[in-house]
């Protein structure tokens, strides 16, 4: 009997361990059971949160439950990828991002209290826009070949605006003079807002930036277009011609949007969540607002994210360190 007793005794504490791997899995098979926090790095109102909404419905119409944006805007997007960074990682917080608070940031900022690469685990590559050269009116310069050759003969007259230190359309500023070897001065603004104002007005020559802003206005001849950034031209802007096609072979640069989430999420929501997203990204609802924010939709699985952002960090980095950018 006494052995009849420790049997069972060493089966009923066995029986708990051996089932507890399909409890967790059951547990996880449940997720969505509360709404899920979408946390976008930069205000309302802008090309990365409206992509965000529209994402974070298709969520919702999908799983049952709320994808709730809360926007974080402040520190060029660390605000809110640290409060990713520290939520735990049960897939009730995610990051809907740029390259900045997901890469550029470590590369400029010395005192992150996160690190994007250990911090975060990747979702999905939503999508990529190009930026857009443009210039006021008057420029003497048509093209963007033409804007080098100006540049070259007129070294740091040409004023170059962007929306910000340590912005995209900064370090797309250092890499053109960078791979062109001519020196223009940049001017940082606040944001795209004045920075569009101020090229409009004819106070600054070039603006370097994202390009859902400057499509209308150059639709409307109120500014001129010199290049897109990307290896191919833009569909909402077909007649721009790239970099590449001017003469500078090998030259890109671009902007993007991506799903990351805290380090340690359960695999199965993250291939849940690049399921749907990649889902939405073909619907024709996905399709239309691509395009009306001058996006290309891209999509793929984790890894491929995974791949892009090391890539990216490794292209970016020596042009950081050689123009001495810090935060």
């Amino acid at each position: 009997m006494r052995h009849l007793s420790a049997r069972l005794v060493a089966l009923a504490f066995a029986v708990p361990l051996a089932i507890a791997p399909s409890c967790g899995a059951l547990a996880q098979s449940k997720w969505p059971e509360r709404p899920v926090t979408v946390v976008v790095p930069f205000p309302a109102g802008s090309a990365v949160d409206a992509l965000a909404r529209a994402v974070s419905q298709s969520l919702s119409e999908s799983l049952g439950k709320p994808f709730i944006i809360d926007n974080r805007a402040g520190a060029g997007g660390n605000l809110g990828g640290a409060a990713v960074a520290k939520a735990a990682p049960d897939g009730y917080t995610v990051l809907f991002g740029t390259p900045a608070p997901i890469a550029m940031n470590k590369l400029m900022y010395k005192n992150l209290p996160f690190d994007s690469e250990k911090d975060f685990t990747p979702v999905v590559l939503v999508a990529k826009s190009p930026l857009i050269i443009t210039a006021k009116l008057d420029f003497p310069a048509k093209t963007f070949a033409e804007l080098i050759a100006y540049a070259k003969a007129n070294p740091e007259k040409v004023n170059v605006g962007h929306p910000g230190n340590g912005t995209l359309g900064h370090i797309t500023s250092e890499l053109v003079q960078q791979f062109t070897g001519v020196k223009m001065t940049n001017v940082p603004y606040r944001g795209t807002a004045p920075l569009m104002t101020d090229l409009l007005g004819g106070t600054v020559d070039i603006a370097m930036d994202f390009m859902p802003t400057y499509v209308p206005l150059v639709a409307d001849g109120k500014i001129r277009a010199l290049a897109v950034t990307t290896s191919e031209r833009a569909k909402q802007l077909p007649d721009v011609p790239t970099v590449q096609e001017q003469g500078f072979k090998g030259f890109e640069a671009s902007a993007w949007y991506a799903v990351v989430a805290p380090t340690g999420t359960p695999p199965e929501i993250v291939g849940k969540l690049n399921e749907l997203v990649n889902a939405f990204i073909k619907t024709d609802k996905g399709k239309a607002v691509l395009e009306q924010n001058s996006l290309q939709g891209v999509g793929g699985p984790p890894d491929d994210l995974k791949t892009f952002i090391a890539n990216e960090l490794a292209k970016w980095k020596p042009v950081i360190e050689a123009a001495k950018i810090t935060m």
